[in-house]
């Protein structure tokens, strides 16, 4: 049995992640429909079936103990010339991301990076010089804001286009215990004037 092409990230929610997919597909990359808007967390890493169940534990138990936070992007970047890539720059969220690619390379699928971490949305990549210039230019006011509330584990296809296989939504972590109804409470509790 051969291996499968696993990612996790963090999706731009919408109705930013259909506008920056969108945007992405008119600059000339054929790779944007086939690519959710994200910011990646583990990028394309081939994974033998047989680790699946011990990694998806693994990224359950990294979503049990993480915390919704807050993430902006604002304007635009680019790792041209060292990579052909035009992105959404993080303003907001980069620590928290960060830790979180931690977390997820440190369990039973370890991924070296090919370059630091640096957390980012791309907008295009691999296209003609012109058409990364535009994507710069474009979007270099973009902003957009929300709560990030959890991050997905993705498939690649044998067609290349990724796929959602499981979401995981961060725990609540220590804070205001569950409160009990009013027939749990009298069930476990005698109530006395």
């Amino acid at each position: 049995m051969g291996t499968v092409t696993l990612g996790v990230s963090i999706a731009v929610p919408e109705p930013y992640g259909s506008l920056l997919q969108e945007r992405r597909a008119g600059f000339g990359d054929p790779a944007a429909h086939g690519i959710p808007t994200h910011v990646t967390l583990l990028p394309p890493t081939e994974v033998d079936p047989a680790d699946l169940p011990a990694f998806r534990r693994h990224l359950a138990e990294v979503a049990a103990a993480g915390r919704t936070f807050p993430m902006r992007l604002n304007g635009t970047g680019t790792f041209r010339p060292l990579s052909p890539v035009v992105y959404v720059k993080l303003a907001e969220g980069i620590p928290e991301c960060s830790d979180l690619q931690e977390k997820i390379r440190s369990g039973p699928v370890r991924r070296e990076l090919q370059f630091p971490y640096h957390p980012h949305v791309t907008v295009a990549h691999g296209i003609e010089e012109e058409a990364m210039d535009r994507a710069y230019e474009e979007l270099a006011d973009y902003v957009a804001a929300w709560t990030v509330s959890g991050f997905a584990l993705y498939e690649q296809g044998e067609d290349g286009h990724w796929r959602m296989m499981h979401e995981y939504l961060f725990g609540a972590g220590p804070g205001v215990p569950a409160q009990t109804s009013p027939a749990e409470a009298s069930a476990t509790h005698s109530l006395r004037p």
